[in-house]
């Protein structure tokens, strides 16, 4: 799902200078084109740049690249903007993702976390769920040469459909893009059978001082906090609840009077661009309907075992 960094709130925190510091962490970087459709019933595809960062803290995470490779751009423009002392509308620059969720591996146990936001009044919100996946991999003799890498065949079922993989044991990794895993070495590409969904992988880098999060995320204090982890049926439910009424949390907190103010620096008064914002959202969450997986309770992925649990009692 795209992840839609907020003009208002931009405006509002772009000369915030704190920064978190996280603890020295590297990571080997797997870059992967994902080619995908974005509809069931349309042969149109779109592709977007994905990462797969297997750190050495015994985790891997896996995110789209979009905004973390305009790092080095944002930098430069909100330095400028601070040294100007003259608001501009970041959305015109900023490339926004088409895959706002983040997929956390914890090695050796493989344990999945699958982490997305929400907005909680005008924060963002970390909501998540846990799992254990099984996937039941079927390896075959049959090898090929994918770009630099020499790769074996492998074949399992997941989210009711059929994928093939292909891995290479020169990279010795038991990893994968999305949630796949478990074959003995890194997984070069993996597609399902109706090519709905094509992840290649396309190059790699060590990244020393890694961290999960781009500058913006950094610089807006805008990681989302501790993740709320929830069952995975109360996670669906309310991020589909998201989905529908993306400000349904910031609607009661802004009056009249806050709706009808300028933005320095931009077009149109904060309501205007609240509106713009939630026009966004809908439209692109309309546009998808064929998710990689289907909804839970449809799910048949074989061995699958709920460790989600929710923390709250609402």
């Amino acid at each position: 799902m795209k992840k839609f960094f907020s003009v208002f709130f931009i405006a509002l925190v772009t000369f915030a200078s704190a920064q978190e510091k996280d603890s020295k962490e590297t990571a080997n970087r797997f870059f992967y084109e994902l080619t995908f459709k974005p509809k069931k019933d349309s042969t149109k595809t779109d592709k977007v740049i994905t990462i797969l960062d297997i750190t050495d803290k015994n985790r891997s995470i896996y995110q789209d690249y979009t905004v973390i490779a305009q790092d080095s751009i944002m930098k430069i423009e909100i330095e400028a903007m601070q040294k100007a002392g003259i608001m501009k509308d970041l959305s015109k620059t900023l490339k926004t993702p088409k895959i706002s969720a983040r997929i956390y591996k914890i090695y050796p146990s493989m344990k999945i976390q699958y982490v997305d936001k929400i907005a909680s009044g005008f924060t963002p919100a970390n909501i998540g769920y846990d799992e254990n996946l099984k996937l039941n991999w079927k390896i075959e003799n049959e090898k090929q040469k994918i770009g630099a890498y020499n790769t074996q065949k492998a074949t399992t079922e997941f989210g009711g459909k059929q994928w093939t993989a292909w891995f290479s044991a020169d990279l010795p990794f038991q990893d994968g893009p999305y949630k796949f895993y478990g074959l003995p070495g890194l997984i070069v590409k993996i597609e399902d059978a109706g090519k709905n969904y094509s992840w290649v992988l396309q190059g790699n880098k060590k990244v020393k001082d890694y961290t999960e999060y781009s500058y913006i995320e950094n610089l807006m204090q805008a990681k989302g906090g501790k993740v709320n982890v929830l069952s995975r049926e109360k996670f669906e439910k309310t991020f589909n609840d998201f989905k529908k009424d993306p400000f349904a949390t910031v609607r009661p907190m802004m009056t009249q009077e806050m709706m009808s103010k300028s933005i320095p620096g931009m077009d149109g008064t904060i309501g205007d661009m609240m509106k713009k914002q939630e026009k966004q959202y809908k439209d692109f969450y309309n546009a998808n309907d064929n998710p990689i997986e289907p909804d839970y309770g449809k799910l048949n992925v074989g061995n699958l075992e709920k460790v989600g649990k929710e923390k709250d009692s609402k």
